[in-house]
């Protein structure tokens, strides 16, 4: 009898996340939202922030998408329009979803030394963009953790890896798995077949496929869209910390100016007029400022 084993997908592109700046003085790396890889459908931008507490995001408005910070280090309060505050600290998840419009602000704790984490926006399908805001807030021990073999901890922020589910609710269905593994390990993640992903290299080296593409920090690595239902990922030399994401593509038309996404010019033409009037899902920006910023 033979066995089949089953084929991993593989890296199609290497992009490197170069430092740049954004918000007030704040550093960060983009990695999808280059020019090199635009967008990644369902995906719309992967930033790591990386500042001192000096640097923060005031007041911004959003439409017809998500917002995902996961924290590395360090705390970030956030407040918006409707009254909505908090902090989020290491390893804490804040899973936001904009619809018909928010207006907000994220700040460092100015006690803080470093902020670090990431945040990824994800497009939602055109019956989503206009839905109520919604907020799903994580602590960090929260968020179930898969231990597949020793060496390998893997946090699950959405989805389910090796038996391991979320409780995050995905309007477009969504993946976003941390990895941490030490050296000289082997592990396999189950993806649907039609979802598209990536790898976004936090720390050290990892090794994806069967081919054994290297992969080094701050590189995102996207997946083959072969239909292959697994990622084989091993570690050699050194310890590696990345974080896997894939998820659905929506296979809808992209109109993004800024922080609205919508699907026609003119869908983002009535958001700026909403937004400077104050109206359909904007009515509590007018005069808001937050206390925060």
């Amino acid at each position: 009898m033979t066995i089949i084993t089953p084929l991993s997908r593989f890296i199609t592109k290497s992009v490197l996340s170069k430092e740049q700046s954004e918000g007030v003085g704040a550093k960060i790396r983009r990695s999808i939202g280059r020019p090199e890889l635009r967008n990644h459908d369902p995906f719309l931008m992967l930033d790591e922030f990386d500042s001192d507490a000096t640097v923060g995001f005031p007041d911004h408005p959003h439409r017809g998408f998500e917002t995902v910070t996961y924290m590395i280090e360090g705390q970030v309060q956030h407040e918006d329009f409707a009254g909505h505050k908090g902090t989020i600290g290491p390893g804490d998840l804040q899973w936001m979803t904009a619809g018909r419009g928010i207006v907000h602000s994220e700040m460092p704790v100015k006690t803080e030394s470093r902020i670090h984490g990431l945040q990824l926006w994800i497009n939602l399908p055109k019956e989503h963009k206009m839905c109520e805001p919604q907020y799903q807030e994580l602590r960090d021990g929260q968020i179930p953790r898969a231990t597949p073999y020793e060496g390998v901890i893997i946090k699950i922020i959405a989805g389910e890896s090796h038996g391991v589910k979320s409780q995050v609710y995905t309007r477009t269905p969504t993946m976003y798995l941390d990895f941490k593994m030490d050296k000289n390990k082997t592990v396999t993640q189950n993806i649907p077949s039609s979802f598209t992903g990536f790898i976004y290299m936090l720390k050290g080296k990892a090794y994806i496929g069967d081919k054994e593409f290297e992969g080094e920090a701050h590189h995102t690595l996207t997946f083959s869209e072969d239909g292959a239902e697994m990622v084989k990922i091993q570690t050699k030399d050194e310890d590696a910390h990345f974080v896997f994401i894939a998820g659905e593509p929506l296979k809808e038309p992209i109109v993004q100016h800024g922080p609205f996404v919508m699907n026609t010019t003119e869908e983002i033409y009535e958001t700026f007029v909403d937004y400077q009037h104050s109206q359909n899902g904007f009515e509590r920006a007018r005069n808001w400022r937050s206390s925060i910023a």
